[in-house]
């Protein structure tokens, strides 16, 4: 039996009314008016949570990145470690510096989220920043990101919170996932929401494999999700209809703001489209059984036919099969009836087209 878990105001479950939130990510520039603005524009799309990252250079050298006299040695044994170092970290030490928040900055966040009426959480990277989420901010879902889903100690310590935990799956094998699952149900905590995620920005459309939120439902009594780094709404549209229950997505309020995410983000309008277009499809799932609406079943009458006399016949006759055809409206009897008219007598005289019964059979 497949767990629901609530986040925030909703009770979240497999094809159930997605769960659908923006990740903010760095797109808010470290500007406090532009990150208002965008929770504001969150809150027109009409999703149901805004998402953020703790994060800054600070907590990315001490808790991801190497930074100490070894660096030489390892760029030597690695080209990727090597572009990492030379190329990619000072970029991002220079963007971290500019675009982190403070505390007291996700204090006010979070302030501002609870009067706008939409559900504040964050994805923290290390025990400080879950600390302070959580006790202090009372975050009530946590996010893990991608990076720490094998990160098994840090994922016990937020189990221990007993908040809700979003799980990313990005660059996971299935054996780290099965892990991580066991890691944090170990740790007393069941509620857990798995993201089929791909760490890759944007993700192509071929290899974003859709089909994994199918395998991940058979595997997992826990509601799956989906999550997705690019701009667009094709992709989320058709997570849903796979049965994802969340879906979480990268945005921004303009594409052309400096930044190394805002052109991988959904700007509003397309966002107003995957929160309403996510929805309906959604409902229009229905249900697994076959069943024939009221509005269907009226529709019968209009657009079925019924079997009728093809000439004037008169009381005494026996029907045979050239004395009917079929034709609308569907109030009469059945065209698969015709077995229990064709060689009956007629009781009473008929017209060409008119409808036959059982009271006009002897």
């Amino acid at each position: 039996m497949v767990k629901a878990v609530r986040l925030g105001k909703k009770e979240v479950s497999n094809f159930a009314d997605p769960y659908i939130t923006v990740d903010c990510c760095s797109n808010h520039n470290g500007d406090m008016d532009l990150c208002k603005k965008m929770i504001d524009a969150a809150v027109e799309c009409g999703v149901d949570a805004v998402k953020f990252q703790a994060w800054g250079f600070d907590i990315f050298s001490r808790s991801c990145y190497s930074d100490d006299e070894r660096q030489q040695e390892l760029m030597d044994k690695s080209p990727v470690l090597k572009k990492l170092f030379t190329e990619i970290h000072p970029q991002l030490k220079q963007e971290m510096e500019e675009y982190q928040l403070s505390k007291e900055q996700f204090r006010e966040i979070k302030k501002y989220c609870d009067q706008k009426n939409i559900t504040f959480f964050c994805t923290p990277l290390n025990k400080e920043w879950a600390d302070f989420l959580v006790d202090e901010l009372k975050m009530e879902i946590i996010k893990v990101a991608s990076m720490d889903l094998n990160n098994y100690p840090f994922l016990a310590y937020l189990a221990k919170k007993g908040k809700p935990i979003i799980l990313s799956t990005g660059m996971s094998s299935m054996t780290e996932i099965l892990t991580a699952v066991e890691t944090i149900t170990k740790n007393g905590n069941n509620q857990i929401v798995i993201l089929h995620c791909l760490s890759i920005y944007p993700t192509p459309p071929e290899i974003t494999n859709l089909n994994n939120i199918d395998m991940l439902r058979d595997h997992f009594d826990f509601p799956i999700g989906f999550s997705y780094n690019s701009p667009g709404f094709t992709m989320p549209i058709a997570a849903v209809a796979k049965g994802a229950c969340v879906i979480e997505q990268h945005f921004t309020i303009d594409k052309n703001l400096p930044g190394w995410d805002h052109k991988i983000s959904a700007e509003p309008a397309d966002m107003k489209i995957v929160v309403e277009e996510c929805r309906k499809v959604q409902k229009a799932l229905g249900k697994y059984h076959r069943i024939i609406s009221d509005a269907e079943l009226q529709k019968r009458h209009h657009f079925r036919r019924s079997i009728i006399v093809t000439r004037d016949m008169k009381a005494g006759e026996v029907i045979t099969l050239n004395d009917i055809d079929y034709k609308r409206p569907g109030i009469g009897l059945e065209p698969e009836k015709n077995q229990f008219v064709i060689g009956r007598t007629l009781r009473r005289n008929l017209k060409e087209d008119d409808l036959i019964s059982f009271d006009d059979l002897i």
